[in-house]
């Protein structure tokens, strides 16, 4: 799968979050003391190597890792900054949780705050849904021969 590339200046990003104000879902950092929790249902529900990367995530200061909580329960989250400066991602919402607009909602927080932090552009590495990226933010595909920064990494068994 190819790295995206999405412009944080552009009216789409507005319009992503226009449209998921209306999920009913609390967006926020995760807290240091949610560290174990969070690492551990992310490995039990997407995979180790994901696992991995939100604990870097959680362990920045500020924290660029952000929870969807409903109800008091984690439903997905989103990172930034893990494997690589200006990278969104791994990202993911639990199963019984999807096409309610969570992720979408995960991603437009995660975007704003990286424009919050000064970056123009986000990459989205090893992109999976490449036509909801395109479609949500105008991601569009980086140009490369080879898979980038993941090239050659051990990888975990996936759930």
């Amino acid at each position: 799968m190819p790295d995206l590339l999405v412009s944080l200046y552009n009216d789409r990003l507005s319009d992503l979050e226009s449209k998921t104000r209306s999920v009913d879902i609390i967006i926020r950092p995760v807290l240091a003391p949610e560290m174990q929790l969070v690492v551990g249902w992310v490995g039990e529900n997407f995979s180790q190597n994901w696992a991995s990367e939100v604990s870097v995530a959680i362990t920045r200061q500020p924290a660029t890792c952000l929870l969807a909580v409903v109800d008091g329960k984690l439903v997905g989250f989103a990172c930034y900054d893990a494997t690589a400066r200006g990278f969104f991602g791994p990202t993911g919402v639990h199963i019984d949780s999807r096409g309610k607009g969570i992720g979408a909602a995960l991603l437009s927080a995660s975007l704003h705050a990286m424009k919050s932090a000064g970056y123009a552009y986000a990459i989205i590495g090893d992109a999976g849904p490449i036509d909801f990226y395109a479609d949500a933010v105008g991601a569009i595909p980086i140009a490369a021969p080879d898979k980038g920064i993941y090239e050659g990494m051990l990888r975990a068994k996936r759930h």
